[in-house]
């Protein structure tokens, strides 16, 4: 709020779906076996990490709440993912992810909740947990929950695939492409400032 003398949160952040935007989407992920990076995602996160983005993935996982997998699994998945992608030289700095689905069969995650994409939660914790600027933020996945939520917290929104879209600021082949549209539009703030 203007006037009330508290900084404005100042880091970019680039907040990615997981599934068919980073790994290949195989319907519901329940392995580490089944995970595939996509053509491209490693370097397209790297180059967005050395222009000073944070990256953030936020991602549903209503396996959760159908009974499909637990909560230990889907950490496992993350950790797995991480490594797949320091082994391309990509580095992620946070995973979020929503385990609810109203209509669920594990009771504890059969809810209404606030971080279930199109819902803005997710982003908006991790916003707070990285000091993010939202204004200054993206939100890139390949479905409309995707741009919706990124909409709903004020980040420009990009959408991958081969898909129209009325909401998405952007449209994008893959996460290769997403990244140097990003990169066009947000040059790195270090070469503008003169700093090392």
């Amino acid at each position: 709020m203007e006037g009330t003398g508290v900084n404005e949160p100042t880091n970019r952040a680039v907040f990615l779906d997981r599934d068919g935007t980073i790994v290949e989407d195989v319907g519901y992920l329940r392995a580490t076996d089944d995970i595939r990076i996509l053509p491209g995602a490693a370097e397209a996160l790297t180059r967005l990490k050395e222009a000073g983005f944070l990256l953030l993935i936020v991602t549903n996982q209503s396996a959760v709440a159908r009974g499909w997998l637990t909560e230990d699994a889907v950490l496992e998945i993350e950790r797995e993912i991480e490594r797949l992608l320091e082994r391309e030289g990509a580095v992620v700095d946070g995973f979020y992810y929503c385990p609810h689905l109203p209509e669920g069969t594990v009771s504890r995650y059969a809810r209404v909740c606030g971080c279930r994409k199109p819902q803005p939660g997710l982003l908006e914790r991790a916003a707070r947990d990285w000091d993010v600027n939202l204004a200054r933020s993206y939100a890139v996945g390949d479905s409309e929950r995707d741009v919706e939520a990124g909409r709903r917290t004020g980040c420009r929104t990009i959408l991958i695939g081969s898909r129209a879209s009325a909401w998405a600021d952007m449209l994008a082949g893959d996460l290769s492409e997403a990244g140097k549209l990003i990169l066009q539009e947000e040059p790195d703030p270090d070469s503008q400032t003169g700093r090392p």
